[in-house]
């Protein structure tokens, strides 16, 4: 018997919402970038392969992005773009600085000689500022961050571009109108051109829950069996799962609406999904779902065996058809993806020559065909599922060479073919086996725990909460009008999203998590504002401290020499870095401008650089500023641990200071002086005890440096440990950095 395998790549589209108020303007500019960077080329690509047959899951939240942005709708960066350079405000500027490089370096920005240059004029000097830079120069940041963006391809299609790319420096206004203009241009082809290929049967469109919640936790978090889950929502458990399945109708009407038929198939968000997922689901219509490979080796019972180069010793399982039945007697497909394949196209294959990486795909699969040669079936599915636009960055040509590749040789293989998943389950119901029980999982080490049980998701998970259980009070009074209800639980529904409490917390960094956690507790206020209750002040104080986090981790070992004094030379570059943000009123808000940490095999090093504003007023300086330094060690030796001794000005304790540290390195200074150093170290009871033999030194001149030996903290080769930073005025705390974890490292 013929074995047949059929490949079905699933690519996910999804953006959360960028906005804080319905209509407004987006705060991240990602769903526009990636409008003119992947959407249409992943589709028009099947042009140049006739036998080629693709799966896309689209968000429905993304398809408002795109509606909007093919109208007259903004992000911030696309507003910026479109207003003169003389009408910039500093805060404008500042903005352009910092966020107008956010791009691969080596794919989009050293690609481009003025943009490269611009990089390095704007990161080379850490106390560059605003003043630098001349009008044009930002005009052309501005030109530049949002032309090389686009997709390669779309050069042969828009001549502009290779004239906008051409003429490289002095852009205009008129040049960034035209630019962001040609992005409306690109924009609004994506929904016709997804219809088109969709009744033409080259793609199926599958769709998630509209504002990508992750379904399992609003359905009932208590039956994840997540470990270390010590947190539930209690009294809302309701209403979240009747949020859950409203989510999910409302996907399907938008899919409907947009591209003129229902989705049969579902994308769980994150994979996540458990039984009671798929009794909505199922309930409320799909055909089918999926999920990851480490779902079903839980639900079988059966680990999956692979060799060295990770390909599976028997794919069956995985290659297999399943029907699952609910409760209430609905059945539903399920399909699962192949693990290994998504980390390889996500993280590994963009390091590498494209067509080459092509190749070791299409082997992989031929290898999965050669070994089930031997399969009780004839029809077998391999499902090649993930996301769809955020791993091209990394790649040649925006991942072009190697889509382009992997497509050729599927697309002349006679064994192989690609499907719409959909129509291989249609000819194929015979061939299906019947999954009795569904684990619950994700597609991250099978657990929730990247969403929940971490104590800052936790804290935003209470605050959603708390939020539901108002609005639906307010609902139950029959005060509130119809659409005071539906705007009020359009917010909750957009607070529901996955992404939030993805960069909430560990271990995940976006490098601007304090804007994800400003868009989240606008929503939930907004919920407060529709429905007229007042908002309560703690959502007026965010959930994580952008102030402290390291701008930058150390890149090397640093030796620099501890004089006081900033050097041509300088030894702190290859350091990590915080940069502290300026407060409401910079002259009193901080003590340090920025705090510089790394180490060598035998030191850590410390540098503080001390507000020159504030040096300069010495009656500010008329009091002892105090810098403490906390260690927390790792080895047995140093068991004890004591909770810090400064008194806190703020009502609230952050969470560095509720843990135990084994080490405290107190320095005292004034404009003019330093006074000697107090080092002491944990003893029992809680308690500090003073040491005057250690080899500590510091200097304080131009700025601060502190070297302190390895040796004095205990602290063996390859060992980790903890510290952070109190800076205070007379012992009382003034600013903690950083206010939400310590800083990690690892002795060399």
């Amino acid at each position: 018997m013929q074995k047949e395998l059929s490949v079905a790549f699933v690519w996910h589209f999804h953006q959360p919402n960028y906005q804080t108020q319905p209509n407004g303007i987006r705060l991240m500019p990602w769903a526009r970038l990636h409008a003119i960077k992947d959407y249409l080329d992943m589709v028009l690509i099947l042009d140049k392969f006739p036998n080629i047959k693709l799966n896309f899951s689209i968000g429905a939240e993304l398809i408002d992005a795109i509606e909007d942005y093919s109208k007259e709708g903004h992000d911030i960066h696309s507003k910026l773009a479109v207003t003169p350079v003389e009408e910039l405000t500093d805060d404008d500027k500042l903005y352009i600085l910092n966020y107008f490089f956010d791009a691969n370096y080596e794919t989009l920005i050293s690609k481009n000689p003025r943009y490269n240059e611009l990089y390095i004029k704007r990161y080379s000097n850490a106390e560059i500022g605003i003043e630098n830079f001349s009008l044009e120069e930002y005009s052309d940041i501005m030109m530049l961050f949002n032309l090389v963006w686009f997709d390669p391809s779309w050069k042969e299609v828009y001549p502009e571009l290779k004239k906008f790319e051409k003429k490289g420096r002095n852009y205009t206004l008129k040049d960034r109108q035209d630019l962001i203009n040609l992005n409306r241009k690109i924009i609004k082809q994506i929904i016709p051109t997804f219809k088109k290929y969709q009744d033409d049967k080259r793609i199926e469109i599958i769709t998630s829950p509209y504002n990508h919640p992750i379904a399992p936790i609003l359905i009932n978090p208590n039956d994840l069996k997540t470990p270390a889950l010590k947190y539930a929502m209690p009294d809302c458990k309701i209403a979240l799962m009747i949020d859950i399945k409203e989510q999910i109708k409302l996907a399907i009407e938008k899919i409907e609406k947009t591209f003129g038929r229902k989705p049969k198939g579902f994308w769980p968000s994150e994979h996540c999904i458990s039984q009671k997922t798929l009794d909505v689901v199922a309930n409320l219509g799909f055909e089918w779902a999926i999920s990851d490979e480490s779902v079903l080796s839980n639900s079988l019972k059966k680990e999956f065996i692979r060799d060295f180069r990770g390909c599976y010793e028997d794919p069956y399982d995985v290659c297999s058809l399943y029907l699952y039945k609910t409760k209430r007697e609905k059945e539903i497909n399920l399909v699962f993806r192949d693990s290994i394949i998504p980390n390889l196209i996500n993280f590994e294959y963009a390091h590498h020559n494209s067509t080459l990486c092509a190749n070791d795909l299409f082997d992989r699969i031929k290898t999965v065909y050669d070994k089930l040669k031997n399969s009780p079936d004839k029809k077998h599915l391999f499902t090649i599922a993930m996301d769809g636009e955020n791993n091209w960055d990394s790649y040649e040509q925006d991942g072009a060479i190697f889509l382009e590749r992997i497509y050729s040789l599927i697309n002349n293989d006679k064994a192989i073919k690609t499907v719409l998943i959909s129509d291989y389950i249609e000819k194929n119901k015979k061939t299906e086996k019947l999954l009795k029980k569904v684990t619950s999982g994700s597609w991250v080490n099978q657990e929730f725990q990247l969403w929940i049980a971490e104590p800052t998701k936790n804290l935003a998970w209470k605050y959603l909460v708390q939020t539901r259980n108002d609005l639906k009070e307010a609902e139950n009074s029959g005060r509130l009008s119809k659409e005071q209800i539906k705007n009020a639980k359009d917010e909750i529904y957009i607070a529901e999203g996955s992404d939030w409490f993805w960069w909430y917390g560990e271990p995940n960094n976006s490098g601007q998590d304090h804007i994800f956690d400003f868009m989240f507790r606008e929503h939930l206020k907004n919920v407060y504002n529709i429905i007229e209750k007042p908002i309560p002040s703690y959502l007026e104080m965010p959930l994580i401290s952008f102030m402290g986090k390291p701008l930058k981790n150390p890149k090397r070992n640093i030796t620099p020499l501890i004089n006081g004094m900033v050097k041509d030379n300088d030894e702190w570059l290859s350091a990590g870095c915080i940069d502290i943000p300026d407060g409401p009123v910079i002259q009193e808000n901080k003590l340090i401008d920025r705090i510089y940490f790394g180490t060598d095999k035998d030191n850590l090093y410390m540098r503080f650089d001390i507000n020159k504003y504030l040096m300069s007023r010495k009656e500010s300086f008329k009091e002892y500023f105090s810098i403490y330094v906390y260690i927390k060690t790792y080895n047995s030796e140093e068991s004890l641990a004591s909770p810090t001794r400064t008194t806190n000005k703020k009502d609230s304790l952050l969470p560095v200071l509720l843990d135990g540290y084994n080490h405290e390195v107190k320095f005292a200074l004034t404009s003019n002086r330093k006074y000697p150093l107090q080092y002491s170290r944990a003893v029992k009871d809680g308690l500090w005890e003073l040491h005057w033999g250690h080899h500590i030194k510091y200097e304080h001149k131009e700025i601060f440096e502190v070297c302190i030996p390895f040796e004095d903290l205990n602290i063996e080769r390859n060992e980790n440990f903890d510290f952070f930073v109190i800076t205070g005025c007379s012992g009382v705390t003034e600013e903690i950095y950083p206010k939400d974890i310590p800083l990690s490292l690892t002795r060399p």
